[in-house]
Order: structure tokens, then C-alpha cells, then sequence
């Protein structure tokens, strides 16, 4: 009798992208620890789906990430997701406008913290959606947009 074993790699870049990246918090709840397992300490507990993270290293299914404040530690790679997330930086409100164009018409007002989709960026200004609510953004404004 012939016994034959397949392994069947995961698709490439589901575990291993070039470093550094963008990624956002999966869950409401996600569990960032001070080394690359579950015997390490809990260092932090974030309660935002959505929010943005840098990644900066990988270890077999663990990430390193750093969040808005500059804080860092190890994230379970299941728990980002590859969706392009951004945060308002900075103090008081910034404009949301109609086109990449601080000349044009304003949509909407966006408070320093608020977490948004982030869609393509030209012209020194990012495409952001908030709920309903989409616009263009000075990307100076954008923690996760640009370049890792």
C-alpha cells in the first residue's frame, strides 16, 4: 500500500509581508503582549476594531506592531487584518473636503482620535471613511497613511 502525504502551503502572504506595513486591529478586543506567545505578560488591552497598527517584525504567526502612540508589542498575526485603517492625529478638528484640494468645499469636521477607512492617497491628501461619511484628509493629519 502507497501512502501519499500533500501539504498544502498557505498562500504567501497571508503569513509573511515585507516588514514594515500597515495593518488594523480584526477584533474589539485584541491582546498585545510583551513577547511572540501566549506564555508572554499581557503588557496592553485595546478595545477598537479597526485601529491602526505599524507592523515591524514577524515571528511564526506573531507580529511586533506599534500603535499610534508609539507603543509596542506582540500581536497574534490573526488578529490584524490587511485592511488599510487611519487615525486623526494632532490637536482639535481637521477638515474633511470634498476634493484633494484645500480650496474645496467641506464635508465634515473630524475630531483628533477618530479611526477611519483609509482609501487611496494623492497628492499630499487621502480618500477617509467614517461610518457614512467620506472625504479627503491632509495626510500629515493620518496616522497610517503614507509609508510604514
Amino acid at each position: 500500500m502507497l501512502l501519499m502525504i500533500c501539504a498544502i502551503p498557505a498562500p504567501a502572504g497571508a503569513q509573511e509581508r515585507e516588514v514594515p506595513y500597515w495593518a488594523s486591529l480584526r477584533e474589539d478586543e485584541v491582546y498585545m503582549r510583551v513577547g511572540p506567545s501566549v506564555d508572554f505578560p499581557i503588557e496592553w488591552i485595546y478595545r477598537r476594531s479597526g485601529l491602526p497598527v505599524k507592523v515591524v517584525r514577524l515571528n511564526e504567526g506573531w507580529r511586533l506592531v506599534e500603535d499610534p502612540e508609539g507603543t509596542r508589542g506582540w500581536v497574534a498575526a490573526r488578529l490584524l487584518d490587511p485592511e488599510r485603517a487611519a487615525m486623526v492625529r494632532g490637536q482639535g478638528t481637521t477638515a474633511m473636503r470634498a476634493n484633494p484640494d484645500p480650496a474645496a468645499a467641506l464635508r465634515w469636521r473630524v475630531e483628533a482620535g477618530v479611526v477611519g477607512q483609509l482609501g487611496r492617497c494623492e497628492s499630499r491628501w487621502c480618500r477617509f471613511t467614517v461610518g457614512q461619511r467620506s472625504g479627503w484628509v491632509a495626510q500629515d493629519r493620518l496616522w497610517g497613511a503614507g509609508a510604514p
